[in-house]
């Protein structure tokens, strides 16, 4: 029997269901991957009905808690008709800062190494929804940038997720893989805008037009 899997199709839950999606968190950064639905239903002050309606199953119920901290990393905002330079690079800049903010966190570390063990032993999905609602939905959250600035004359790229994978690598460096293997790396505010600008201004400097032209 499938139930309804409301959130998990959606941008943006409740603010109940995002206190739900944040107990989930919670729980994984304590619980690791002992999480279920009787737990949640507990932490949230909630009935496993209504988790059961709201997401469907366990699994809906991870994707929405994936899509929920992947929401996290948006672009700054622009004006694609009137996109210059400073505002491109205002909008990467903030990509990054929120990307670095949000890998750097308890709960994405936490998520991120059951992730890698749950793809390892294949004991659930859990890969595969880190992977497609987190990696490669930011990747689609950003692209629309990129293909403006290119537009714009800003930009020079053959393909928008090469070019999307080199500014992903120049952000993140070693930061990740760092955190995930319990370096005790502390990023601050002020060091993730100066690595925020740093990845941003390198990024300019490989894909930038000299002149800018839009496109014909």
């Amino acid at each position: 029997m499938s139930a309804t899997r409301n959130t998990a199709d959606t941008e943006e839950p409740t603010a109940r269901q995002q206190a739900v999606l944040d107990a989930v968190l919670s729980l994984m950064v304590e619980e690791g991957d002992q999480l279920t639905m009787t737990a949640v239903a507990r932490r949230a002050s909630c009935s496993k009905e209504t988790l059961y309606k709201w997401f469907g199953d366990r699994d809906g119920l991870l994707t929405a808690t994936v899509r929920w901290q992947a929401a996290r990393v948006r672009a700054g905002r622009y004006d694609r008709p009137t996109l210059d330079i400073a505002a491109l690079h205002d909008s990467l800049k903030g990509f990054a800062a929120t990307w670095l903010t949000v890998i750097s966190s308890p709960t994405s570390i936490a998520l991120n190494r059951l992730a890698i063990g749950d793809a390892a032993s294949r004991k659930s999905n859990l890969g595969r929804i880190v992977l497609e609602n987190g990696r490669f939905a930011i990747a689609e959250r950003l692209r629309p940038v990129l293909e403006a600035g290119r537009e714009a004359g800003l930009l020079a790229f053959d393909d928008s997720e090469t070019a999307f994978r080199t500014f992903f690598g120049l952000v993140g460096r070693d930061v990740q893989i760092r955190l995930l293997l319990g370096d005790s790396l502390t990023l601050g505010r002020g060091e993730i805008e100066r690595d925020a600008a740093r990845a941003t201004d390198q990024f300019l400097a490989l894909y930038g037009r000299k002149t800018a032209a839009p496109e014909a």
